[in-house]
């Protein structure tokens, strides 16, 4: 491994571990809000911050998840429990530092995804996949502890579609053989649009009902002219004329 390699290691890890103790923070945060105890605490920190990656290396079935393997990232999980269970951060910096670290973590989790995928042999889109899974599962995980629908299904600014982009972007620059250059780009765009999206409060479209004519209009001509004789009544009746007087013939 030179130089390089090395270096890139270690800032990966070093934002991969920040993202584990903001998110677990972020987990006993929805503890407090939940009212729960200790034992709450520590179970949604750790589920929050390693849920990620446990789905994502369960999925990949390549052996134990990198963090049960790891002390560090169970350590640094149950320490960000304890953080939140004695400290409110109810501060404007306090929240800031936790959504900046948490955006940070957001793109590298999605390139630590998309590049475990790729080396284990899968095909583009899995590793696009398994890339946002990493990215969001914990989260995801959180919430449905707490018997919520979870954030990322809607009603919230954007974090999946900052994951996606991510992994999309990772995909192509590893593919391409720009493995540290993919990595760092993930890191960052997936960061700044997650920070975009909650300045300016962008949030996707929810459902949309399209309106299609009715078959029986279409299909059958004697209700057509009906509908058609119905309309010149009103028109008649409101003073609007057609401008060519055979027209509703």
């Amino acid at each position: 491994m030179n130089t390089e390699s090395e270096t890139l290691f270690e800032v990966i890890r070093f934002v991969d571990l920040a993202g584990v103790l903001a998110n677990a923070i972020l987990g006993g945060v929805a503890a407090r809000t939940a009212r729960l105890d200790i034992v709450g605490f520590v179970v949604l920190a750790i589920m929050s911050g390693l849920g990620g990656g446990v789905i994502r290396d369960t999925l990949l079935q390549q052996g134990s998840p990198a963090a049960l393997l790891d002390p560090a990232y169970l350590i640094i999980a149950i320490l960000g429990g304890v953080i939140a269970f004695f400290v409110t951060f109810n501060g404007r910096w306090t929240r800031r530092v936790l959504l900046l670290t948490d955006a940070l973590a957001v793109g590298c989790w999605a390139a630590v995804g998309v590049q475990k995928a790729l080396d284990a042999g899968l095909g583009w889109l899995p590793a696009i996949l398994l890339g946002m899974i990493t990215a969001v599962g914990g989260g995801m995980v959180r919430d449905i502890m707490l018997l919520k629908v979870p954030t990322i299904f809607g009603g919230n600014t954007l974090y999946a579609t900052s994951a996606l982009l991510a992994s999309t972007e990772m995909v192509i620059l590893s593919q391409l053989g720009f493995v540290a250059v993919g990595t760092g780009v993930a890191i960052l765009s997936g960061a700044a649009l997650s920070l975009l999206a909650k300045r300016y409060g962008w949030v996707l479209p929810t459902g949309y009902a399209l309106r299609i004519p009715k078959p029986i209009l279409l299909l059958n001509p004697r209700a057509w002219r009906q509908r058609q004789r119905r309309l010149d009544a009103r028109n008649a009746r409101n003073g609007n004329f057609p401008d060519d007087p055979g027209a509703s013939v």
